[in-house]
C-alpha cells in the first residue's frame, strides 16, 4: 500500500497532540494508514444504494432486563 497522504499525516499528528498522545513518526504513519483504510471502507458502504426498507433495525427487540429474582 502507498504511504498516507500528507493531509492525513498532518491530521493524525494534530489529533494526537490534542489528545496528549506521544506518537513517533512511524506510529503516525501506521495510524494514518489505518485511518485511510477505514475511510475507504466507509466510502464503499456509503456508495451502496439502500432504501429505508432495506434497514432491518426496526425488527430489533432487546431482551427484557433480568430482575433480582432471576427472571429472564
Amino acid at each position: 500500500m502507498s504511504s498516507p497522504a500528507p493531509d492525513t499525516l498532518s491530521y493524525v499528528r494534530h489529533a494526537a497532540r490534542a489528545l496528549g498522545l506521544n506518537l513517533d513518526e512511524a506510529a503516525v504513519a501506521r495510524v494514518a494508514t489505518h485511518f485511510e483504510r477505514t475511510q475507504a471502507m466507509a466510502a464503499w458502504l456509503d456508495a451502496v444504494p439502500l432504501t429505508p426498507e432495506d434497514e432491518l433495525a426496526e425488527i430489533y427487540r432487546p431482551a427484557p432486563f433480568p430482575t433480582a429474582e432471576g427472571d429472564a
